[in-house]
């Protein structure tokens, strides 16, 4: 790179003065070779929300996101901000038990947290492109250059959930699929879709059953990414875990992560949180399975527990908003839920990937 620096010099009238200003304006005036800029070592996370996404081997569009803390740091959460029209919403400061979308959205603030994962629902009731504008982008919106989000079935409320890809743009990959993968440090993450039936409207196909385009995609991206830690996340939990899930299509994808040996799944959708021990392909208790968990603590309104009696069910709350934070490790991870501010509840713990 090449910079011009042109300066003014002054009259002078000696000839010393002018010998002197000649010299000055001859070495100020030529063309200065900039050294170049030493390539970056190491690992890298640059969000570049502009940029051009890259194409899978499937044609997926998926946002370009590189790496950067060889220990990158990222908080999740889903069910996040209610509609402007929700009698609750308080010019956005919401009450005590609804619309906290803002006080949860301060858990984020923190420069340290290298990624924001969303887990659906991100705007209530319908994703409407004003309702982005005038109550999500007031408070989770201020991080969005960092966020890699997964969609929900209230999105879908909106034909095609055009609030919603509108909104995010490339960092919520291909509208028509809704699903894509990233590196974050050593870790490799997958945002999946699990608003099934949507991913084929008026087929009756499931769109995350064996043998769907979202299933064989999700496949082939695990091959393709042997990382040692890998963590998926989407709205629906699947319908094995103690009540907290509702959805049995989601399984297939379940499987297809246990599979390939992934370690953490973040669901939202329930209202509340919950972590689960690790569990494997149908539900039953695996030491190399997936540990779940439930973080629909994004602000819209707190919901009420499950009564299902289930000993992997490890941790539960239904009274405290909030996000999970984790630091991905190479090898392993540490989660810490986040209350807002005011609130005592805490969760911690580590464990080793598989």
């Amino acid at each position: 790179m090449t910079h011009e620096l042109v300066f003014a010099v002054p009259f002078f009238r000696s000839p010393t003065q002018i010998a002197i200003a000649a010299g000055v304006t001859a070495l100020l005036t030529s063309t200065v070779t900039a050294p170049p800029v030493p390539a970056a070592s190491g690992p890298s996370l640059v969000h570049r929300p502009s940029s051009v996404a890259h194409n899978q081997p499937d044609g997926t569009r998926a946002p370009q996101q590189t790496q950067r803390a060889p220990n990158p740091v990222i908080a999740a959460a889903g069910d996040i901000a209610c509609s402007p029209a929700d009698s609750h919403f308080n010019e956005g400061a919401g009450l005590h038990n609804y619309c906290r979308q803002m006080a949860t959205s301060r858990r984020l603030l923190n420069p340290k947290i290298d990624r924001v994962l969303t887990l659906g629902d991100n705007q209530y009731e319908g994703g409407h492109p004003a309702h982005f504008r005038a109550s999500y982008g007031p408070s989770w919106g201020r991080v969005r250059a960092k966020t890699s989000p997964a969609i929900g079935n209230h999105e879908y409320r909106t034909p095609g959930a055009a609030g919603y890809f509108g909104y995010f743009g490339e960092a919520a990959g291909d509208p028509s699929r809704g699903y894509y993968s990233f590196d974050i440090g050593a870790w490799h993450l997958v945002a999946l879709n699990s608003q099934c039936s949507e991913l084929a409207p008026g087929t009756g196909v499931d769109g995350c059953a064996l043998g769907s385009p979202q299933n064989r995609w999700l496949r082939a991206d695990l091959a393709r990414h042997p990382n040692r830690c890998t963590l998926a996340y989407w709205h629906r939990p699947p319908v094995f875990n103690a009540g907290y899930g509702d959805d049995s299509a989601v399984a297939a994808l379940w499987k297809a992560l246990r599979a390939a040996d992934a370690d953490v799944v973040l669901t939202g959708h329930r209202h509340n949180y919950a972590r689960f021990a690790r569990v494997g392909a149908v539900g039953q208790r695996d030491a190399a399975g997936i540990r779940q968990f439930v973080v629909g603590t994004g602000g819209k309104n707190k919901g009420p527990l499950s009564l299902a009696p289930s000993d992997t069910v490890q941790a539960r709350q239904g009274d405290t908003f909030g996000v999970l934070k984790m630091r991905l490790r190479p090898t392993s991870y540490r989660w810490q839920f986040l209350p807002v501010r005011g609130a005592t509840y805490s969760d911690t713990g580590t464990a080793s990937c598989n």
